[in-house]
């Protein structure tokens, strides 16, 4: 379970996502990421466990149908795992699920 607090952070193993001023920590750290690597992020992280296609992610993401074209999508997952994953081949936080989308681990939860 994550720990919201007003719908302004959502707090996980190692990694928080501060919702109100768009900022995303791991540990103490700051990491810039983009406005759509953050959308999607934070998309996949108030949703744990949930499983997301390329093309709902792109629908709800973008606002528009999806295109078809599936690179978007897995070039924006794999510039987030870049940055907020120890080992991007590896990844703790953004897990694919093979044949069907991503999905955030719902086992990180914190009672920061």
């Amino acid at each position: 379970m994550i720990k919201e607090n007003f719908c302004t952070k959502l707090i996980f193993e190692g990694m928080e996502i501060d919702v109100s001023r768009r900022i995303l920590y791991r540990g103490k750290k700051e990491v810039k990421v983009t406005s759509v690597e953050f959308q999607i992020l934070h998309l996949l992280a108030r949703n744990p466990g949930r499983v997301f296609s390329k093309e709902q992610i792109y629908d709800i993401v973008w606002k528009e149908p999806y295109s078809g074209d599936h690179n978007i999508v897995m070039s924006h997952i794999r510039n987030i795992r870049k940055k907020i994953e120890d080992d991007p081949s590896k990844p703790m936080y953004i897990q694919t699920v093979w044949g069907v989308g991503y999905r955030f681990n719902k086992n990180l939860s914190s009672d920061l």
